[in-house]
């Protein structure tokens, strides 16, 4: 008998192809056999150890969200439902430049430092890994779902070159291409960036152009974060696919978005951009999230020459008057490179996040309100915030467009991401709603997407990315990440309100052929694993 046998339900297998009725057989972890309903007619059904009914469900790949922040989190909290219960199976992490391999005991503190507000400082984790291969390793003693990994190159530039903004020498890029190889050869899918973080931010783009080539010779991707979203968006975007169509890489653009008021209705130039690339040959896919505000640190929107030093060094400007000033000035009136080039607009920086308990009662107000109830400039407030909670303030930026939104997310090279940051008391819901988001608002309420063009985009097209061959479709052979879901009740449970309410319509979900959430509830089951790079 075989270990399953999932009866009548709906299959929407991942490649965008129309549903059909089956019966699906899960057997050591795999699908082993799909008897579709017109061949099975007049034949004995297939049986199982156990028979699980899916009558009006719908079954598909389990989703891949190819923008996570779970970094230490997959390690901190072995439920993890905030992803298993939407349906996730895989995450991509080491995103945006900076994660914690591969580290020497220098650069694990300042990294863990700079993204406190992303993913808490690790006080509760033990950091008995430097190298990526240690890092996949750890996370093979079992996790909630599978994780990929992207060789972060904020880190590697760390590492090699410090936090200081200057060029690198020959022999430190030799050193940055070695780790970046040795990164790939451990198990790496690709290779990210954080180009508005430091230190990635201070890599040119011949620098980054050498790392792409690396990335391309062991058949991995390159993810950048890349240097504006805001004022010189476009110019971006023409930036990151010159720059991997140089070095022969495939690229895919990390939470493409187009925000600040100067982006509003602009994301038909961003499509069209992408078009005549994709149309030439270019490599290209791409992620978004469904949400219009965004997520970052406060930190992050400090001007580049605040932050160069590290940590450290950022809290001493912050902390001298003279430099507190020119930091006010670059981000109020000229528009730092942190803040995407757009002078800030504090009404719209809400307070998500903070490590300091006794600022609590910040959070939830945006830096303007804040600073009106302490009857200050919200300058004031924002550097005392900075301060006092040593860089670790995480804020929401209500800066998005639901057309630009929209736009993007039908565009042939697009796939869904959360982006979510799991740490502070009121983070973005899109941490523990988006998958469901996709499915109940811009599927079955906007129709933005069909259910098949929807789950094609979360599952397929991700897999293919990564060049998964057995994930990310209902094929037989394929592994048994399978998600259930109930297509006219599946919805978000998490608001800006309440952000860390679980999903509703999602009953079922598999990792590996076994149940991480079942009947509606998350049961002890760790089968996720650490997926490494397929070799070329």
């Amino acid at each position: 008998m075989e270990d399953l046998v999932i009866r009548d339900a709906d299959v929407v297998d991942g490649s965008g192809a129309d549903s059909y009725r089956a019966d699906v057989v899960v057997d050591a972890g795999r699908i082993v056999s799909i008897v579709k309903e017109a061949a099975a007619a007049g034949c004995q059904r297939p049986g199982a150890v156990r028979e699980l009914d899916a009558e009006g469900l719908v079954l598909s790949p389990g989703f891949i969200d190819m923008h996570a922040h779970s970094d230490l989190a997959l390690l901190r909290d072995p439920d993890h439902s905030a992803k298993a219960a939407q349906g996730v199976t895989l995450e991509v992490i080491g995103q945006d430049g900076l994660s914690y391999a591969p580290v020497d005991d220098r650069t694990l503190a300042e990294v863990r430092r700079a993204i406190t507000g992303w993913n808490g400082y690790g006080d509760d984790i033990d950091f008995d890994w430097r190298s990526v291969g240690e890092y996949l390793d750890r996370l093979d003693r079992g996790i909630a779902v599978n994780a990929a990994y992207l060789v972060p190159q904020g880190t590697v530039r760390a590492l090699v070159v410090g936090w200081e903004d200057r060029a690198a020498t020959p022999g430190e890029l030799d050193r940055m291409r070695r780790l970046v190889a040795e990164g790939l050869e451990q198990g790496a899918v690709g290779l990210s960036s954080g180009l508005t973080y430091t230190p990635g931010m201070y890599a040119p783009d011949g620098e980054l152009t050498e790392l792409c080539r690396v990335v391309a010779a062991y058949g991995g991707y390159y993810c950048p974060h890349h240097r504006s979203y805001g004022a010189g968006a476009l110019a971006a975007y023409a930036e990151m696919i010159a720059l991997t169509r140089e070095a022969g890489c495939p690229l895919h653009l990390a939470h493409a978005t187009m925000n600040f008021g100067v982006n509003r209705g602009r994301a038909p130039e961003l499509l069209a951009l992408l078009d005549r690339a994709l149309d030439e040959g270019a490599d290209i896919t791409l992620d978004t999230y469904p949400y219009t505000p965004g997520c970052t640190t406060l930190a992050a929107l400090l001007p580049g020459w605040a932050s160069e030093g590290g940590p450290r060094e950022v809290l001493a400007r912050l902390a001298d008057p003279a430099a507190a000033e020119r930091i006010r000035h670059d981000l109020e009136v000229t528009g730092s490179d942190g803040c995407h080039g757009v002078p800030v607009e504090w009404e719209t920086v809400e307070i998500s996040g903070v490590t300091d308990p006794a600022l609590g009662d910040l959070v939830g107000r945006t830096v303007r309100q804040a600073a009106d109830l302490r009857g200050e400039t919200p300058w004031a407030t924002a550097r005392e915030l900075l301060l006092r909670d040593r860089l670790g303030t995480t804020v929401l930026q209500h800066v998005g467009h639901e057309e630009n939104v929209r736009a993007i997310m039908r565009h042939r090279a697009h796939t869904g991401g959360s982006d979510g940051i799991l740490r502070g008391s009121k983070p973005h819901p899109r941490a523990y709603g988006t998958f469901p988001r996709y499915l109940g608002h811009y599927v079955r309420e906007s129709g933005v997407l069909t259910l098949e063009e929807c789950v094609a985009r979360l599952t397929g097209r991700p897999a293919a990315r990564l060049r998964l061959p057995d994930r990310g479709l209902v094929r037989e052979g394929y592994r048994a990440d399978l998600v259930l879901f109930d297509p006219g009740a599946v919805a978000p449970g998490a608001t800006f309100a309440e952000p860390r309410r679980l999903p509703e319509g999602i009953p079922y979900v598999l990792v590996d052929g076994r149940f991480v959430i079942e009947d509606g509830r998350r049961t002890d089951v760790l089968a996720g694993r650490a997926v490494r790079r397929t070799p070329v």
